[in-house]
C-alpha cells in the first residue's frame, strides 16, 4: 500500500517534467549567481578607486549569495562620481565666499573692486590715483601702487560699503 501512495510521487520525480523544471530552477540560480558577481563588479568599480581592491570585493562577491550581502554590507556609502562632484561644489562655494560680492549703491548692479565708475548707472565708485591711476580705498594715506601720497577731494567717491568720512591725519613725530 505505502508503495502505491509514494509510486505517484516516484514517478514524477523520474519524469522528463521534473527534469526540464529542475534543470530550469538550476539555470535561473546560476543566471542570479553570475548577475550578482557581475553587479558586485560593476557596484565596485563605481565606488572605490583602487584596482585591487575592487577585485578582492569581486573574488568575495563569487561566493553564492553570501559574498553580495557581506559586500553590501561593507561597501564605501557613496559613489565616487558624488564624492568629487561634492568636493567640487565645496571648492565653487568657498571660492565664492571669499570673493568679496561687491554691488554698485545705486543700482545694486555687480561691479569689480578695479571699478571707478558703476558700467550700469555711471555713478563714481572710487576715487583714482593722481599718478598710476589705480583705484584707491578711501581709507588709504598713500597709493600702495605708486607710493603717492593722497589728497582727498571732499566730493570724492566712497569705496562701495564703507561711511564717507574725512581722512585721517597721520600725526608728525618730531
Amino acid at each position: 500500500m505505502i508503495a502505491s501512495t509514494f509510486g505517484g510521487v516516484h514517478d514524477f520525480f523520474h519524469s522528463s517534467t521534473w527534469y526540464v523544471a529542475r534543470n530550469l530552477a538550476i539555470f535561473f540560480v546560476i543566471v542570479f549567481w553570475v548577475a550578482s558577481v557581475y553587479w558586485v563588479f560593476k557596484d565596485a568599480r563605481r565606488r572605490i578607486s583602487d584596482k585591487l581592491i575592487v577585485a578582492v570585493v569581486t573574488a568575495i562577491g563569487v561566493v553564492p549569495f553570501i559574498g553580495p550581502l557581506i559586500y553590501m554590507l561593507f561597501r564605501p556609502p557613496e559613489y565616487l562620481e558624488d564624492v568629487r562632484e561634492r568636493e567640487l561644489e565645496i571648492k565653487a562655494m568657498e571660492r565664492r565666499l571669499g570673493a568679496r560680492d561687491l554691488h554698485c549703491p545705486v543700482c545694486r548692479a555687480e561691479v569689480d573692486e578695479e571699478f571707478l565708475v558703476c558700467p550700469v548707472c555711471t555713478t563714481k565708485l572710487r576715487q583714482a590715483c593722481t599718478h598710476c591711476g589705480k583705484p584707491l580705498e578711501s581709507a588709504w594715506q598713500v597709493c600702495p601702487f605708486c607710493e603717492t601720497p593722497i589728497e582727498y577731494d571732499i566730493d570724492a567717491p566712497v569705496a562701495i560699503g564703507e561711511a564717507k568720512r574725512p581722512p585721517r591725519r597721520r600725526r608728525q613725530t618730531r
